[in-house]
């Protein structure tokens, strides 16, 4: 919470180093590619970094920042996230250096950055020196913890007016109880999930959300101007916050539910939904901008900080299988929403259904994930 003095400092402080990674970047572009070393841009730009009034440290962070951005450049090449070889975003990516936006978050380590947590302000250098009784403002838990498993280094972000230190937390995981059930979550687009106990997390009002923010970033891509496309971020930004909310909440209900009644979470395992699952041209929007990844996400870190235990599971058929008399078959699901049996007769709703047969595998799983390991020979 900088006062009118001390953020135009800060600002400027922000500025200058993302300009001097730019600086680093393109200089370390045009002389080794996209493989330039600590060593090596140490050598070429320390001094020049130097003149430009950064401290020491600063310096160090702004050439580790470089390093480390052409690093992960360097490993979703390898891993294919960019495309093939002759994609168009793939060949934009390795045909110019990388560029930091004026107002990146900057690296602060415990030289650069001290806390009083006590009084609740840092003393942060800048350019204008170090600057003293900067206030920040966190709930009483963040700052016990903040005062308690802080560690590593700190970043210094400016968005959308604000100032945020963005701080690592290495908290201690509480021990992970024996399971006396468990809760299989089947998620899912209409449905974002449902639970083996029947409760049902709809995802209609999102979706109505989605569909409304989709015809409103049509009328600004149509304007084409400047203005409107700082407006697109603006929204896709406020409509992620969205998806996180709804799923935050979801997350912790069915994490308190566990831990309340001593059972585990069980969740299918996703990896790869929306290149094996092929829906309608229409469809091809909804279906992408479904987080299935980070409810997931989600639930797993709040278990495993409430100690409670976590399993994913095979999804094959989990919507097909009859979790009664075990038939699988296609015709079991005659619609998305439904459910029938064609050997024994059980009916219901098909997610309450794969929620079911979900909770089913992990109860046979957890017994080989827990199985001793058999005495060498």
């Amino acid at each position: 919470m900088p006062n009118a003095v001390q953020a135009p400092v800060l600002e400027r402080t922000l500025h200058t180093v993302n300009a001097c990674a730019n600086q680093v970047s393109a200089g370390s572009y045009a002389s080794y590619g996209l493989k330039g070393s600590v060593k090596d841009l140490r050598s070429m730009a320390y001094s020049e970094l130097k003149a430009r009034g950064l401290g020491a440290q600063a310096t160090q962070h702004v050439i580790k920042r470089v390093v480390d951005a052409y690093t992960t450049l360097r490993a979703n090449l390898r891993a294919g996230n960019l495309g093939l070889e002759t994609s168009k975003r793939r060949r934009k990516a390795e045909s110019k250096p990388i560029a930091f936006r004026p107002d990146a978050a900057h690296t602060f380590d415990d030289r650069c950055l001290s806390w009083n947590h006590d009084a609740q302000t840092v003393s942060i250098w800048t350019l204008d020196g170090r600057m003293k009784n900067l206030r920040f403002v966190c709930s009483p838990g963040a700052l016990k913890q903040l005062a308690e498993y802080r560690r590593g280094e700190s970043d210094l972000i400016h968005r959308d007016g604000m100032w945020f230190l963005i701080a690592t937390l290495d908290l201690p995981e509480p021990e992970v109880y024996e399971p006396k059930g468990w809760i299989g979550v089947d998620r899912g687009i209409n449905n974002l999930a449902t639970t083996s106990d029947g409760d049902n997390y709809s995802g209609r009002r999102l979706d109505r959300y989605r569909r409304w923010q989709a015809r409103k970033k049509a009328e600004l891509q149509a304007k084409k101007t400047r203005s409107a496309k700082q407006l697109l971020k603006k929204r896709a930004r406020r409509e992620s916050r969205r998806a996180a909310h709804v799923n935050h909440a979801i997350s912790k209900t069915v994490v308190a539910v566990a831990q309340r009644t001593e059972r585990g979470i069980a969740l299918e395992q996703l990896q790869g939904i929306r290149e094996r699952v092929t829906v309608r041209r229409d469809q091809r929007a909804r279906q992408s901008s479904c987080p299935f990844h980070q409810l997931g996400s989600f639930l797993e870190y709040k278990a495993r900080r409430a100690g409670v235990p976590y399993l994913e599971v095979d999804p094959a058929y989990t919507s097909q299988r009859c979790p009664r008399c075990g038939h699988t078959e296609r015709g079991n699901r005659p619609s998305r929403d439904h459910f029938f049996c064609r050997r024994c007769g059980l009916a219901g709703p098909a997610d309450h259904v794969a929620g079911v047969n979900v909770r089913e595998r992990a109860r046979s799983a957890w017994v080989f994930v827990n199985m001793p390991q058999p005495d060498p020979v």
